[in-house]
């Protein structure tokens, strides 16, 4: 077994090799264009020595050319090789401008009576195209038409594709790959050698070269039910659903390459994939290929989904269930409605006395906001006091504009109530005379520093982490969550906010981003000067630098620019959607609002306590868009053990519901341990420990929430093959082995479970290991109450 597994790994390592080879052997090739280029350019500089207008003609045109060329290398350099496609043999052997043969579909005699074929032509796909001395392909440009079947290749429909690779890489680096195979029936050969194929697509191959008739016939059902998904209409809602392992996320992400390379000009407004987890988020960027310089498709975790979530993960951060239930809900709607105009009322520091026409009152509000305003106006002194105020603070909330938006209505009306009480008003009959003297009277009172003072105390600017802070005093929330929350309610969710200070700086929960998006849009965010553009020198000169191209932004900075300045896109594609609450429901919705959607979830893996809730908010996210639905049926993922094991806690969680079916059995079973000598930690470790020497990949270790940093000391020892994570991490994850530790804890952290249990009993591919406290009530065999016949 360890020789086996040793073998996998060295086929993974041998293959991560082999793309390094080739991304080096296209970095010296870039290397020796960005020197011709170089070359060329000082070569046009020494045309300027001929005086003759026609070499100085000439002479431009080249240093603007080779400056264009120039450019375009060192923008393309960082980070653009991402996939390959292995091809059979062509109808025709007409060869495109890229050196690449241009048939799209398989010769007929490419495949041979016994199943066998050779890979005829490999193409490396990047953001440019580099060809080498001899002017054969070394990577075809993702826009090139040769590059098409790497987006539009599906099982169903394959052409000439029989493998379909997507390399990770960072810089000069190969960071991993990952296979698919479109045609699992061959018996591929590359080089006299058989087709490596790695990660799923080696199963693919598995099944589909296995010897049961059944065998072959469920991959063919895999490929036609995930083949109607990816080619489905883009037009309105794609609903797919399917349990765990039947390829649900990979189906939705190949989804978003087919419709943007079929349609690129209708979703250049971007993709939006909205995954549960930075963890799923990560396995999602492995799969996706960046798809061109347009920086068209964010993956984003629910967790940095909104501005307002600082760092590349966003929030990560989970709350206890009670608190979740409450942050997630419909009704925190109202509540945040309450907040962004009662917290208004902030504390507010006393100003040091100034002299002048204006000054704040001795009375305060409790909190702390002034309550009476004093001007002196033609001689004489002008008060608004606090019953004043406070009718002129109603009567600015009386709409429903944001906030922040409503202060220069709060700042005329202050004005407005000033006049009327002034001797001002009735000193001139003259309409013109009166409105001269109004508008100085105006421009007089709100330019002093008191009266601007006054204002930004009771008016201030808020920020949503400002709100989100004040919701800490549990006294404030308590009025504001009145009739909406009951009281245990507003304990714990003013408990669980005052990790953050008065500015609303410190950690946030996944559930608290969503609550920040809500609040950006209860508020608004008030309109700033443009800042002026500094003239440049440079913009004066004339001559040579006036024709050379000036440095352009890299794909990165061109992506991550649009990515920053997008808040709205052309498709949405949400994943695991069976997991978001209301409000963050709301949050996806407001991000694509005129957009066509892909949707992909189980109901039966749910961690949301209220699913019909949820739906609700699904539906108001949708609107009255037409939807299509679809169903994936085949579980690849787990073998039958494991999947059997697996419903029995679904038949509790969700009773009448059906699993997809397992294609295949190993004939291992699921392995129970109870915790031995009362340690843990200790039968925990050596569980991973023991499954690491019978697998090649990796093994994870689901523990409940609020054993999460525990087992992460448990198995620092272990290494980089052990993952340690909480319940609700696993969601979308697979692992070679599994180890669930304690079903009962797990079951009982929340309402929703026994759901969030049967996800992690489905999340490996290969062994499951499940260990049992007293808890779970263990019978002889370790095998605890929630998962015995």
């Amino acid at each position: 077994m360890a020789a086996q597994d040793a073998a996998v790994d060295s086929l993974r390592d041998r293959e991560t090799g082999v793309e390094q080879e080739h991304l080096d052997r296209v970095y010296r090739r870039l290397e020796e264009k960005i020197d011709e280029a170089e070359f060329l350019m000082q070569d046009a500089g020494k045309r300027g020595q001929v005086g003759t207008p026609g070499a100085l003609a000439e002479r431009d045109a080249q240093v603007f050319r080779a400056g264009i060329h120039l450019n375009r290398l060192n923008s393309e350099f960082e980070d653009f090789l991402f996939g390959r496609i292995d091809l059979l043999r062509g109808k025709d052997g007409e060869r495109g401008p890229d050196g690449a043969f241009t048939s799209v579909e398989a010769a007929d005699d490419a495949v041979g009576e016994d199943g066998t074929a050779g890979i005829e032509e490999t193409l490396h796909i990047g953001r440019i195209g580099v060809l080498d001395s001899d002017y054969a392909p070394l990577v075809i440009d993702w826009r090139a038409p040769a590059a098409a079947p790497f987006y539009r290749s599906t099982p169903k429909e394959p052409g000439r594709v029989v493998r379909r690779r997507v390399i990770r890489s960072k810089g000069r680096r190969v960071l991993g790959v990952e296979d698919d195979l479109m045609r699992p029936e061959l018996t591929a050969t590359l080089a006299g050698e058989a087709l490596p194929v790695v990660g799923d697509g080696a199963l693919m191959a598995a099944l589909g070269q296995a010897r049961s008739h059944t065998m072959r016939d469920i991959v063919s059902s895999i490929q036609a039910e995930q083949d109607m998904v990816i080619r489905a209409p883009a037009a309105s809602v794609t609903e797919v659903s399917g349990g765990p392992g039947t390829g649900k996320t990979a189906v939705a992400l190949h989804r978003a390459a087919y419709l943007l390379y079929q349609d690129r000009r209708r979703y250049s407004g971007g993709i939006l994939v909205v995954s549960p987890t930075p963890l799923l988020v990560a396995y999602t960027e492995g799969v996706l290929p960046s798809l061109g310089e347009e920086g068209q498709v964010a993956i984003r975790a629910v967790g940095s989904l909104s501005d307002e979530a600082s760092g590349p993960d966003g929030a990560t951060t989970y709350d206890e269930p009670a608190v979740a239930r409450v942050k997630g809900s419909s009704r925190m709607l109202h509540v945040l409605r309450k907040a962004a105009r009662g917290a208004l009322e902030q504390p507010a520091a006393r100003p040091a006395p100034q002299e002048g026409q204006l000054e704040f009152g001795e009375d305060r509000a409790e909190a702390g906001t002034p309550t009476r305003l004093r001007v002196v106006a033609f001689g004489a002194r002008v008060e608004l006091e606090a019953d004043e105020l406070r009718r002129i603070r109603h009567n600015v909330l009386g709409g429903t504009a944001p906030v922040n938006l409503l202060r220069p209505r709060a700042r005329k009306l202050l004005l407005d109530a000033l006049w009327n009480k002034s001797s001002g008003r009735g000193r001139y009959t003259d309409p013109e005379l009166a409105a001269e003297l109004r508008s100085s009277f105006d421009e007089d009172v709100s330019t002093e520093t008191p009266f601007l003072t006054f204002l930004n105390a009771w008016w201030p600017e808020l920020t949503p982490r400002q709100v989100l802070a004040a919701m800490s005093d549990e006294r404030r929330l308590n009025r504001w969550a009145r009739r909406i929350l009951n009281q245990g309610e507003v304990r714990r969710l003013a408990r669980s906010l005052r990790r953050l200070d008065e500015e609303g700086k410190g950690a946030l929960s996944v559930h608290d981003v969503a609550l920040l998006d809500e609040l950006q849009t209860l508020l608004g965010t008030p309109a700033r000067p443009k800042r002026k553009r500094e003239a440049d020198p440079l913009d004066q000169l004339t001559g040579l630098e006036e024709l050379m191209p000036q440095r352009e932004e890299t794909q990165r900075e061109r992506a991550e620019r649009l990515a920053a300045e997008r808040t709205e896109y052309a498709h949405v594609i949400v994943d695991e959607a069976q997991d978001l609450t209301p409000m963050q429901w709301r949050m996806v919705g407001r991000r694509g609002r005129h957009a066509t959607w892909t949707i992909v979830g189980d109901a039966a893996q749910s961690s949301w306590s209220d699913p019909d809730e949820a739906s609700a908010a699904r539906d108001e996210a949708l609107g009255n868009r037409p939807r299509r639905h679809f169903t994936l049926t085949v579980n690849y993922r787990n073998p039958a053990e494991i999947a059997e094991l697996a419903a029995k806690v679904l038949a509790l969680a969700m009773p009448g519901m059906e699993s997809p079916a397992a294609v295949r059995s190993t004939g291992v079973e699921p392995r129970f341990e109870t915790v031995r000598d009362g340690d843990l930690a200790s039968t925990v470790r050596e569980e991973a420990r023991r499954l690491l020497t019978r697998v090649d990949g990796t093994v994870g270790v689901v523990v409940a929430m609020n054993r999460r940093a525990e087992a992460r000391a448990w198995l620092e020892e272990l290494g980089e093959r052990v993952v340690a994570l909480g319940s609700l991490e696993a969601k979308g994850l697979e692992y070679d082995a599994t180890v669930v530790v304690s079903p009962a804890e797990i079951a009982d952290e929340s309402p929703a479970g026994l759901r969030v249990l049967y996800v992690a009993l489905t999340r490996a591919t290969q062994q499951l290991t499940v260990v049992s406290g007293e808890r779970d009530m263990p019978d002889g065999n370790g095998v605890p109450d929630l998962l015995r016949d």
